[in-house]
C-alpha cells in the first residue's frame, strides 16, 4: 500500500477517510490518558454491585449472572408526547417525536471482570440476553441499539462489567446511511454489501486481525480510529435473534480473540465504544447484514488517544496509522 497521502471511500457511511502514513512517526505532546487501576472482584461504592443501591434508589438483587433492568435516568421515555413549538413545518426547524426504552445490562456480578476476560459460559449468557433482548424490544421499536462505552477514556463513569441497549421508534441517522447504503449496494450487485466485504477481506488477509468459521474481525479499509475493527459474520444473517446456536458459540470465541488482543497490544484494559447493528425490525430486508463497530481511541500506547479535531470536524476524518499497519499490530499479539 502506498506511503504516500490518499483517501480511502467507506461504502457503508458514505464517507471518506484521509489516510496520512507519512505522519506515522511524528512527536506528540498531546494530551495523555491515565491508566486505570485493577479493579476488585466487589466493590461496595459500585451502584452495579449485586445487593447495592443504585443512584436512583433502587436496590440491586443479588444477581448471579446476566442482570438487565431499566435505565434510572433514561433518554428515551414510553409515554411522551412531543410538540414542536418553535416553528412547526418549517424545513429549517424540523423536529419529531420519539419513543423509546432504554436499559442497562450487567455482564456478570464480578466488578473486576470485562467481556475480554470473561470463559465461554459467560460469553454464551451476555450474546443469549443481547438475543433475546433485541427480540422482545423489537416487537415494539423500530430500532435497538446494543452498545459498550468501555472505560473512563469513553466517559464511562463505572468500572463494574456492563452496556446498555436503547431501543427507539425511529432509526437513528446512521443506522438509516447504512440502511440505504447496503440497498443500493444489493440492487446493483444482487448481493449483501458487507458479506461480500467479509469474504474479500478473509481472501486479502492483510487487515484480518482475528476469525473463526462463522466470523470475521477486520481493521476496515476505510477505519478511522487507529485500532477500529468491524466484526461481521461469514454468512448471511440480519439481526442479532438470527444467529444459530453455532454462531453465538463462534462469537464467543472470536470476541474472546479480539478484545484479549485489545488488552494485550498496550498491557492495559483498551477502552472503546462498540455497538451492534442488525438490521430495523418491521422490515425483512435481504441486504442487512447485522455487524459490530468497534471504535477504541488509543493511538500509539496505553495513554495516547486519538482525538477528532480541526481539519476532522471541519473537513473529513484522518488517520495517520494505516489499518494494515493497525491490523498486523493486533495479529502480533495474538500469537
Amino acid at each position: 500500500m502506498s506511503e504516500h497521502p490518499h483517501r480511502r471511500y467507506n461504502p457503508l457511511s458514505d464517507r471518506w477517510v484521509l489516510v496520512s502514513p507519512q505522519r506515522d512517526q511524528r512527536p506528540w505532546q498531546g494530551q495523555v490518558e491515565d491508566t486505570p487501576n485493577p479493579e476488585p472482584s466487589y466493590s461496595e461504592d459500585c451502584y452495579l454491585c449485586p445487593g447495592n443501591e443504585r443512584a436512583g434508589g433502587k436496590v440491586n438483587p443479588n444477581y448471579s449472572g446476566v442482570y438487565v433492568f431499566e435505565n434510572d435516568f433514561p433518554a428515551l421515555l414510553t409515554d411522551c408526547e412531543f410538540t414542536n413549538s418553535e416553528a412547526a413545518g418549517d424545513e429549517l426547524f424540523l423536529a419529531a417525536g420519539v419513543q423509546g426504552r432504554c436499559r442497562v445490562i450487567c455482564y456478570s456480578p464480578r466488578h473486576d471482570l470485562t467481556l475480554a476476560s470473561m470463559d465461554d459460559r459467560q460469553l454464551m449468557a451476555v450474546i443469549e440476553t443481547w438475543a433475546d433482548e433485541t427480540r422482545s424490544l423489537g416487537e415494539h421499536f423500530e430500532h435497538v441499539q446494543i452498545f459498550e462505552n468501555r472505560g473512563a477514556t469513553m466517559g464511562c463513569s463505572n468500572a463494574h462489567p456492563h452496556g446498555q441497549i436503547w431501543a427507539l421508534s425511529a432509526l437513528p441517522s446512521e443506522v438509516s446511511v447504512e440502511k440505504r447504503q447496503q440497498s443500493m449496494y444489493f440492487e446493483k450487485n444482487g448481493s449483501s454489501l458487507l458479506l461480500d466485504y467479509a469474504l474479500k477481506e478473509r481472501a486479502k488477509a492483510e487487515r484480518v486481525v482475528c476469525g473463526n468459521e462463522h466470523w470475521i474481525a477486520v481493521v476496515p479499509w476505510w477505519a478511522t480510529w487507529p485500532f477500529e475493527v468491524l466484526l461481521l459474520p461469514l454468512d448471511p444473517v440480519a439481526a442479532m435473534p438470527d444467529l444459530t446456536s453455532a454462531q453465538r458459540q463462534s462469537l464467543a470465541s472470536v470476541l474472546q480473540q479480539l478484545l484479549g488482543a485489545y488488552d494485550a497490544l498496550f498491557s492495559v484494559p483498551f477502552p472503546y465504544s462498540m455497538g451492534w447493528h442488525g438490521a430495523p425490525s418491521s422490515t425483512d430486508d435481504a441486504s442487512w447484514q447485522l455487524h459490530a463497530h468497534f471504535y477504541p481511541p488509543l493511538l500509539r500506547s496505553a495513554t495516547v488517544r486519538k482525538h477528532m479535531v480541526g481539519f476532522e470536524m471541519l473537513g473529513e476524518s484522518q488517520r495517520d496509522l494505516t489499518p494494515e499497519r493497525a491490523a498486523e499490530q493486533l495479529r502480533k499479539v495474538l500469537s
